[in-house]
């Protein structure tokens, strides 16, 4: 994993709650194991028509919107487990996405592969849809060392809640087997002792 301690950028606004990972990547695309190809089937039913066409009225179509952070309604990523919905949404560009409340699977998916699920209060997830949609080239900067979201223009900014050990890895650019690499003399320190110990 790359390492990731701020981003500022734009965001795209999809305020839809209850995106399941059926809509996120398609069951009929689980086939696929190559991660190019997750990517290009990213929101699939959203993004064309039954006839193939472009669906403009859908917000990844909107060439106002674009940024490495997604806003989303809440539940974001409920229904089935796939590992497919957060490659083809990195892929895609997100670093980030914010909601209210994510799926815990989801949710873990999506850290384990360096893409980083904050949650904000609803009120807040509110007010970030009302400034970007409202000004789509606004920047919201994501401060991970301090655990804070700031809607730049106007200064309103919000905390949020990251499991230590996640933060840890994701400062670091780590990945779960990067992390134990990074304690091996810990763990052989502990082993050591702990033989002593069973003697």
């Amino acid at each position: 994993m790359k390492k990731f301690t701020m981003l500022i950028s734009q965001a795209v606004p999809l305020s839809i709650e209850d995106v399941d990972t059926d809509q996120i990547i398609p069951a009929r695309f689980l086939k696929e194991i190559r991660r190019k190809e997750c990517v290009k089937n990213i929101f699939m039913d959203w993004r064309y028509k039954k006839d193939g066409s472009l669906n403009k009225n859908f917000i990844l179509n909107n060439s106002n919107f674009h940024g490495k952070i997604l806003l989303s309604g809440r539940n974001f990523g409920c229904g089935s487990s796939r590992e497919h919905a957060v490659w083809g949404l990195f892929d895609y560009g997100f670093r980030v996405i914010i909601s209210s409340f994510f799926a815990d699977i989801f949710k873990e998916n999506a850290l384990n592969n360096g893409l980083l699920t904050i949650e904000v209060s609803k009120y807040f997830l509110k007010e970030l849809f009302y400034s970007v949609e409202n000004n789509p080239k606004i920047q919201i900067k994501v401060d991970l060392i301090n655990q804070k979201i700031t809607i730049l223009e106007i200064g309103k900014f919000e905390k949020f809640h990251i499991h230590p050990y996640k933060k840890n890895c994701f400062i670091n650019g780590y990945d779960d087997i990067d992390f134990l690499i990074s304690i091996k003399d810990d763990v052989k320190n502990f082993e050591k002792n702990r033989r002593f110990f069973l003697i």
